[in-house]
């Protein structure tokens, strides 16, 4: 009987060290949750609602602030361009004018050059009859 007592107490030895072991596991992955919650408990203890609240707000100001003056350069950037594109189609127009003007004197120029050039409407002579012309000759 002393072996079988023997190997209880082994097997309960085994046993014991199997679940410390398991323990310690345990408890070595169950802290690790607690001990970064104890962490971001301290970083979040550094700073107040209120304080967290106006650097957002700083943040967000900021960021708005930077996007207005992005849509002011854009602004000026289009309103520059579409300037440029006005003066283009107005230097355009005029030029265009300016043609449509000399093709309209030229045009003048020659519809009376050819009103001076065109020759007068004759008159044509009647002509005598053929018959008569043969009569006088005979006579």
């Amino acid at each position: 009987m002393g072996k079988l007592k023997s190997y209880q107490e082994q097997l309960q030895d085994i046993v014991e060290k199997g679940i410390n072991a398991a323990e310690d596991q345990q408890k070595k992955l169950a802290s690790k949750p607690f001990d970064y919650a104890e962490k971001l408990e301290a970083e979040a203890r550094e700073y107040s609602v209120k304080t967290l609240r106006e650097r957002y707000n700083g943040y967000s100001e900021n960021l708005f602030g930077q996007l207005r003056s992005l849509n002011t350069r854009f602004g000026n950037f289009a309103a520059e361009l579409v300037a440029k594109l006005e003066k283009e189609a107005a230097e355009g127009a005029d030029a265009v004018s300016e043609v449509a003007e000399d093709v309209a004197d030229a045009a003048q120029e020659a519809k009376k050059t050819v009103v001076a050039k065109k020759p007068a409407a004759r008159k044509t002579a009647a002509r005598k009859p053929a018959a008569s012309k043969a009569g006088a000759a005979t006579a």
